[in-house]
């Protein structure tokens, strides 16, 4: 049986071997729309995953969630494929979830211009505590 004090040693010899990649990692340029043909009707999008990961980047342990994407298009709409690609890029980024959701709708925001988008990260608990973030967009 460890002790308390070797245990605190194997534990910090895990978290020196797990590697996390950088925000830069992230690649937006997957991110495809398509053209909307009924520019002026306020219709809602919603889509949502719970297969969302990222990793903490000081404990470099994944983070799971379901995030979830609703938009009012204006011109264009969000392509499903192209948003699981861009979605799995996160995959291995040590990122924040507060950093991840406006990134997200940042990143999404840009590549359709919508109307209004609004991007919910909830993140499954971790060390008993629940967190969700939600960033919202509206067209100027």
């Amino acid at each position: 049986m460890a002790t308390i004090r070797e245990l605190q040693e194997r534990y910090q010899d895990l978290t020196e071997g797990l590697e996390a990649e950088p925000e830069t990692a992230i690649d937006p340029t997957c991110l495809l729309s398509f053209d909307y043909d009924y520019p002026g009707q306020d219709s809602e999008v919603v889509i949502d995953t719970d297969e969302f990961t990222a990793v903490c980047p000081w404990t470099r342990l994944p983070d799971v969630g379901t995030l979830t994407v609703s938009y009012v298009p204006d011109r264009s709409c969000i392509e499903l494929k192209s948003l699981k690609y861009y979605l799995l890029s996160y995959r291995d980024v040590g990122i924040v979830q507060e950093h991840a959701a406006n990134r997200i709708l940042n990143d999404r925001a840009a590549a359709c211009l919508p109307l209004r988008m609004k991007v919910t990260l909830d993140y499954k608990i971790r060390g008993g505590l629940h967190t969700t973030v939600t960033a919202a967009y509206a067209k100027p």
